[in-house]
């Protein structure tokens, strides 16, 4: 086994993430930390926040150390094309100059798709708020060794606005459900390899019920919901989802991608 080295790509800016860490103790990149220590107890993680200045920088001349990225979830939405949502375009860009696999996660596969010419834009077909009902493996995800053990039809957190519309060149389709065309995503850019998910596989259903009662007034401000009552009763339909799922099968994912790393 190797002694992997992984970089995580911090999604939110350090704002947000002061908000997360109130919530949960910990910023979103944690997540990720805590489950790739599961699988491979021995990897070294660094953590880099793409949306300070200057934060990059000094990332860049060691990327050949790291076997593998994850680009982790954010707030933010990429058509609001701030700073900080610039910062991390042009830093994927330079990571597309080093032989690299990627695992982009929600935010990140929107971001990264955006960076290597593809689209993305608010979802006309509804929200995920916490969950994704019935993802379906397409025939290319049924054969791809990220969803290698997966059903072919299952539910998962997930927690998004927005949604790429127009993949990058030669990508590869993997998953779909009614809410979002695109939920799993493979395509190269430059010379990085990458394998996206709209979904959240790396966070807990227990995580997902708090960030829904922390932005409950944000929610019903944004139509997702007309009253508290029916946020009431989708919290109680992802809470029969959590006593059902199993956690080994929620992070077939990102166990696939780290045994990708492992094998290569």
């Amino acid at each position: 086994m190797k002694h992997l080295k992984v970089l995580i790509v911090e999604g939110n800016t350090h704002e947000e993430n002061l908000k997360f860490q109130k919530l949960s103790n910990q910023p979103q990149s944690f997540n990720f930390k805590d489950n790739i220590k599961k699988y491979y107890p021995d990897t070294e993680i660094d953590i880099v926040n793409a949306s300070t200045k200057n934060e990059t920088e000094k990332f860049i001349p060691k990327i050949n150390k790291y076997d593998g990225i994850i680009w982790g979830g954010s707030t933010m939405n990429i058509y609001d094309n701030t700073i900080e949502i610039k910062r991390q375009i042009e830093f994927a860009k330079k990571l597309f100059e080093f032989e690299k696999k990627i695992l982009a996660i929600c935010w990140g596969l929107q971001l990264i798709a955006t960076a290597s010419g593809g689209e993305v834009k608010k979802s006309n077909t509804g929200t995920q708020v916490g969950i994704a009902v019935d993802i379906e493996l397409t025939s290319d995800g049924l054969k791809h060794p990220m969803y290698a053990s997966k059903l072919k039809k299952f539910t998962t957190p997930a927690f998004n606005f927005d949604e790429v519309v127009k993949p990058p060149k030669n990508s590869v389709h993997l998953a779909f459900n009614k809410t979002n065309k695109i939920q799993g995503l493979a395509f190269k850019s430059g010379k990085c390899d990458i394998w996206g998910l709209q979904y959240h596989p790396e966070i807990h259903y227990d995580y997902m019920i708090k960030l829904i009662n922390d932005r409950r007034k944000k929610l019903i401000k944004k139509e997702c919901f007309k009253n508290d009552e029916e946020i009431d009763r989708h919290i109680n339909f992802i809470k029969k989802e959590r006593d059902i799922l199993d956690d080994e099968f929620r992070l077939l994912e990102i166990k696939n991608w780290l045994k990708n790393l492992n094998e290569n």
